[in-house]
């Protein structure tokens, strides 16, 4: 089954993306084609190295007059400079503020794009205190898909209307917070095709990826019965979500501590479906993993979907019946997100 052609609806976000880089870097990036914004995922700021980009799953360097090379030869230079002054735009001249994400290296900014920093790591007994002398950005563009999921839905869904637990098995950069995201939407506002009334959706979101929160305010659209607790660790956040909110459903990504596979069994008990997602290439990947692999042996997850690149970003290789691993699907879809 294909679903190259399913609609779905993308924002626009390099306008925004641009408006927080230094001035010698964004007047290069606003020359390049308007094809290569459209899949653009990475700009890449390194101290005396070339501007890079990576779109259409390779690297482009880019000239002194924004033009896209496919050679190192005659790129622009960043300077320290250059990485100091877009770190003023990004923190709004206030680098103190952001402190607390700076000890987890990165910052989330308005419209949920993520900028990676690399420097002089402090670090004591109790952990990062912070980072200094920045020597590296990476602008990750939030790419939100609204719609991605619907061709996916009905096999989630049971006869009795019911939400199945849900486990998302992808390798990095094939699309699964970008279809997390998109069925949490829909679990939240509802999917009337399939009978399913909108539910409550809990997300603990420890790495600030899925609702991209910035100043507390999800970027991502996650629906209208959706809460979120932004950089919390998923066991805790979990816990809290139980004792506090009452979902119907926690969603969480990338689930594979001890920890968390206590709080999952507490959800399950209050009767609280699961979706989260886990790195891996394949079922044996994933069943090979201590804590996410004795969960799905014991067949918490009643659907198993595995994404990879092979057509593509978002191939949904395989949905996976999560009690006798059949695989469901007659073929592969193409699925056309973006991580």
């Amino acid at each position: 089954m294909n679903i190259q052609n399913a609609h779905f609806i993308e924002k626009n976000t390099m306008i925004d993306l641009e408006e927080f880089l230094c001035p010698e870097v964004r007047e290069k990036i606003v020359k390049l084609p308007k094809d290569i914004k459209n899949v653009m995922e990475e700009i890449r700021l390194r101290i005396n190295q070339p501007l890079m980009i990576y779109a259409n799953d390779q690297d482009y360097f880019i000239s002194k007059n924004g033009e896209l090379l496919s050679e190192e030869k005659g790129s622009y230079r960043i300077s320290k400079k250059n990485i100091e002054n877009t770190l003023q735009f990004i923190t709004n001249y206030s680098i103190y503020s952001v402190e607390e994400e700076i000890k987890r290296g990165y910052i989330t900014v308005q419209g949920g794009h993520r900028v990676g920093i690399v420097g002089k790591v402090l670090y004591d007994g109790s952990g990062v205190k912070t980072i200094k002398e920045f020597t590296g950005l990476n602008l990750r563009i939030s790419r939100e898909k609204i719609g991605i999921s619907s061709s996916i839905l009905s096999y989630l869904i049971n006869h009795k209307k019911e939400f199945m637990n849900t486990l998302i098995i992808s390798p990095p950069q094939c699309g699964k917070t970008t279809l997390l995201r998109d069925i949490i939407k829909n679990l939240s506002d509802g999917i009337p095709s399939l009978g399913l009334k909108g539910l409550k959706v809990g997300v603990v979101d420890e790495r600030s990826e899925i609702g991209a929160c910035f100043q507390g305010i999800p970027q991502n659209n996650l629906g209208i019965r959706t809460d979120v607790l932004d950089a919390c660790p998923k066991a805790q956040g979990m816990m809290m979500l139980i004792r506090a909110m009452s979902p119907q459903v926690i969603a969480t990504d990338e689930i594979g501590r001890e920890e968390d596979s206590i709080a999952i069994q507490e959800a399950l008990l209050a009767g609280i479906k699961l979706i989260t997602t886990v790195h891996g290439k394949s079922l044996e990947d994933v069943l090979c993993k201590k804590v996410i692999g004795e969960l799905v042996k014991e067949g918490i997850f009643e659907r198993i979907i595995v994404l990879s690149n092979s057509q593509g970003v978002g191939t949904i290789e395989k949905i996976m019946d999560g009690y006798t691993f059949k695989d469901l699907l007659k073929s592969p879809m193409k699925n056309k997100v973006a991580n």
